[in-house]
């Protein structure tokens, strides 16, 4: 379950029952926001609008409510976390204006009336805590409210921004339940979001059934199974189905831009990193162009930008807009400064949130040194300063480190411009290959991960430099002194008070010592992270020293109890090294691989690829990297069929006896038996009712073309498989480029295209041709739809064998639906980005898995192309469509749902529009 974006203009929530109601000068501030909203989504205010109320009134915020919050909260300039925002209550008279509004709402008078403070403060515990409070807080909170010290609305705030920075044991039970809460809030508002509001969602009612529904969760719900009871209560109140995106099976995890607590948060490709003095972590969150803030308690929101908006906009940073950022460093004021890596710029934010450019123009690279805008950089990676607040940047694109100081002259301390080496020497007579991460001790001294050199190097005050660890051109993970040492790839890098020296070096954290001495304090330097692909290597893990595993760590910060925090770009996490070496996850979520059978989001796959469902349900999938064949009960209970794990190979045998190479589609026959495209085997395989696993055709041990009787055909990389009514399964088999039918007596022949010819043409039989179809599907009517992965096309051959081009045009690369007159995307005028899998309903629809395009299109019985769910964004998020994928392989219609593979799990629509 994610959190979701939201803009002004949406549909009421609730109709004269619960709409937040604004005085007359919040409206206007609201209005005032108008200009800057068309701009600007607010939604860097979801987390803290749905905390406020959440704590007051115990329910969701409304669509309605919610816009106009955020927007009133960005005209005002507000903080976009709770504890900033109750501090700011006291000094900001449009904020105190805004959060005293709760009080004087309608629905605060319905709920609370004006009269006992004791039952108003027990219900907000109630709201945040699930508990009542002891007497002792329970007084202290009716007192402040009684004698006017504190409104109602600012005690609500309180309670919760206190809860939430709590970190004694029973504070995080709390903040775990906060968390949940607010997920299960921000779900349900964006299933409410685009309902007709004059539908059935009307009346104190319909706000007590979202109360009583976020009174259920509690600090272990399964937030992600949680959605089914979501929809049922959104269903309950409009009386109708709502059509969302929603995890069925395994743990998709990987890379988002969602804020929440801990493993709810998503990140993509998070790289610089830096400490508040008050324990908050910033985070330079690259693909998402977005600062984020982590709480001392693992809260993540956004601080800074506009997630998935690229630009050089000035000004709140709600509203501000960044183009790759990568390092981030804090001066002794709290004022931070990011590195804009693609507009070749330093920019600066001001601890009440204000985003300037501090030096360099967007756009324009260079060398020139000067003042502010005049100066020039070429891809700045790295930045840190000292305690005069003097900024250091590592100028990556013109391989030097660059000086600003606080009135913003920026001068170049060392190297020279467009010259690499590995030369020491003071100044210009020092050369860098490819300087990235920058840190500076308390005496002055700068290092830097001379990432492409594989050292470090440290620069003098007086601006000479010298080799402190690890040898140019010499790459590795050896442990030593000094230049005995070797390093991989050093990124990030990090200093704390006593000197000592921490290295986010490719898959390891290393620690240099003051006297140089380096050690790996965690990660395993021996796993090969190319091998990915085929299943060996493992690239994460917690654990402690070599049991741990990063991918291609980044962003490394000290925080002052010697805690070490790692941003793990390619797992898209956050991570936290003790001095001990222990290893665990902040925040963020890998997208996790594995094999385990379990309920829901418990059980875990790996590239799962084709699926198929029998007459009672059950989905069956074929889980290609774990070599196995799962099975799914419609409760989404998940089982291993046939197959071991991690096992190649092709032994016939009943369930854990029999095994499989990668894989990639399976089918359901009449009669329950399941078929495997056993795609690296080049065989076809049949596992019946009771889990024999028998080879229906083809030879392991030889590869071909030739038609024949079961195990004297060939075959070359059959990647998908479809059954008929009458028994007879059908074969997309991509290495030879054709179609092959295979009845219930193990005959196979060849039913259109023609073996080792790829092309596009339509046509009859063998005078059709393909390229690498990796798709198949099959009517009611016989009729069969292929994926032709590399035309681009979805073709349609006949119970005849006549085949046709049914959407796309062949070698066109695209995402277009297209337009004929007003028509959307009929036939040809639509493209495709290698299509995959593919799906028909009884309804005569196509559904096609658009990998490239991270999209799943819809093609109607009429040839109408449209895009049913994603945007293209490279990450998972659940909610109302279209949501976004990972890219889809596999797609299954089942009644009025809709399944898709996509990264390591399976999701589905319900209620398909």
């Amino acid at each position: 379950m994610k959190s979701h974006v939201f803009i002004v203009g949406v549909a009421l929530f609730i109709s004269g029952c619960g709409s937040h109601d604004f005085s007359t000068d919040n409206r206007q501030l609201a209005s005032q926001s108008q200009q800057v909203a068309n701009q600007v989504v607010a939604s860097n205010y979801e987390t803290v609008v749905q905390q406020l109320y959440v704590a007051y009134f115990g329910r969701p915020a409304d669509p309605v409510g919610l816009s106009s919050f955020e927007n009133a909260l960005l005209a005002a300039n507000a903080p976009t976390d709770i504890q900033t925002l109750n501090i700011a209550y006291s000094t900001t008279p449009a904020i105190k204006q805004l959060i005293d509004s709760f009080g004087t709402s309608a629905e605060s008078v319905n709920l609370y009336g004006s009269g006992n403070t004791s039952d108003f403060v027990t219900s907000i515990y109630k709201n945040v805590l699930g508990r009542a409070p002891l007497s002792t807080g329970l007084n202290y909170w009716s007192n402040a409210i009684s004698s006017g010290s504190l409104s109602q609305g600012n005690a609500a705030l309180a309670i919760m921004a206190g809860a939430l920075a709590n970190n004694t044991a029973q504070g995080q039970k709390d903040t775990a339940l906060i968390g949940n809460r607010l997920i299960v809030a921000e779900y349900f508002t964006s299933q409410i979001f685009g309902q007709s509001a004059s539908t059935s969602y009307k009346g104190s009612t319909a706000a007590q059934k979202a109360r009583a529904m976020l009174g259920t969760v509690t600090a272990v719900t399964d937030t992600d199974a949680y959605e089914s009871v979501v929809g049922g209560t959104v269903g309950e109140l409009y009386g109708t189905g709502v059509s969302s995106l929603q995890v069925f099976a395994g743990f998709i995890g990987g890379p988002g831009n969602e804020n929440g607590a801990g493993a709810k948060a998503r990140f993509d490709s998070p790289t610089g990193m830096t400490l508040d003095k008050d324990g908050n972590l910033y985070v330079a969150d690259f693909w998402n162009q977005t600062i984020r803030k982590i709480s001392p308690t693992g809260v993540v929101s956004t601080f800074a930008g506009q997630s998935r908006s690229v630009g050089s906009i000035d000004g709140p940073a709600a509203g501000a807009a960044f183009f790759d950022p990568m390092g981030v460093a804090m001066d002794q004021n709290g004022n931070m400064y990011v590195c804009d890596y693609a507009n070749s710029t330093i920019r600066k934010i001001t601890p009440s949130g204000v985003v300037s450019t501090f030096a360099g123009m967007a756009g324009k690279q260079g060398t020139a040194d000067g003042t502010g805008t005049s100066a020039r950089f070429s891809s700045p990676r790295g930045i840190a300063t000292d305690r005069d607040g003097n900024v250091f940047v590592a100028d990556t694109g013109n391989q030097t480190i660059r000086k600003i100081t606080t009135s913003g002259v920026v001068t170049t301390l060392a190297g020279s411009s467009g010259t690499s080496g590995a030369a020491d020497g003071a100044g210009a007579s020092a050369q860098f290959n490819s300087p990235i991460g920058m840190a500076v001790d308390s005496d002055g001294n700068v290092y830097v991960a001379d990432s492409s050199n594989y050292t470090i190097r440290r620069i003098s005050p007086a601006g000479v430099v010298t080799t402190l660890a690890g040898t140019a051109a010499v790459s590795g993970t050896t442990d030593g002194i000094g230049t005995n040492a070797s390093f991989e790839y050093p990124e990030g890098i990090a200093v704390d008070a006593a000197g000592s020296i921490y290295v986010a070096d490719y898959r390891t954290i290393r620690k240099i010592t003051s006297d140089a001495l380096v050690t790996t304090i965690a990660g395993d330097g021996t796993t090969n992270l190319f091998s990915y692909g085929d299943g060996t290597a493992n690239l994460y893990s917690d654990g402690i020293g070599t049991d741990a595993h990063f991918y291609g760590p980044e962003g490394i910060a000290v925080a002052a109890n010697g805690n070490i925090y790692v941003a793990d770009s390619g797992n898209n996490t956050i991570r936290l090294v003790t001095q001990a070496g222990e290893v665990t996850t902040v925040a963020g979520i890998p997208s996790y691989t594995g094999i385990a059978d379990g309920s829901g989001s418990a059980a875990r796959f790996k590239s799962p690829v084709g699926m198929a469902s029998d007459y009672a349900g059950n989905i069956y999938v074929a889980d290609s990297q774990n070599h196995v064949i799962r099975k799914i009960t419609s409760a989404g209970v998940v089982t291993t069929l046939a197959g071991t794990a991690g096992v190649k190979g092709h032994a016939d045998g009943i369930g854990i006896a029999a095994s499989f190479t990668s894989p990639q589609s399976v089918a359901v026959d009449g009669a329950g038996n399941v078929y495997v495209a056993d795609t690296y085997n080049s065989t076809v395989r049949k596992i019946t009712t009771d889990g024999m696993v028998t080879t229906l055709a083809g030879n392991p041990l030889i590869g071909g073309s030739t038609d024949g009787i079961g195990g004297g055909a060939r075959f070359s990389l059959p990647f998908a498989i479809a059954a008929d009514i009458d028994g007879n399964v059908y074969v997309a088999d991509e290495g030879n480029n054709n179609i092959r039918k295979i009845t219930p007596l193990a005959e196979v022949t060849t039913v259109a295209g023609s073996a080792g010819v790829s092309g596009h043409a339509d046509g009859t039989g063998a005078a059709a041709s393909f390229n690498s179809p990796e798709g198949i599907a099959i009517d009611p009517a016989g009729n069969i739809y292929v994926a032709d992965s590399q035309n681009q096309t979805i073709r349609k051959v006949t119970s005849s064998g006549i085949v046709t081009t049914l959407a796309g045009t062949a070698g066109s690369v695209g995402s277009q639906d297209g337009t004929v007159g007003s028509i959307p995307g009929t036939g040809i005028s639509a493209t495709f980005n290698q299509p995959i899998g593919i799906a028909t309903d009884s309804k005569g629809n196509i559904y096609v898995a658009d990998y490239n395009n991270r999209l799943v299109r819809k093609i109607t019985s009429g040839g109408v192309v449209s895009t049913l769910i994603g945007t293209g964004a490279n990450h998972f998020t659940a909610g109302r469509l279209p949501g976004s994928l990972l890219p889809p392989s596999g797609v299954l219609v089942i009644g009025s749902s809709l399944y898709i593979t996509t990264g390591n799990g399976i999701a589905v629509v319900n209620n398909l529009p």
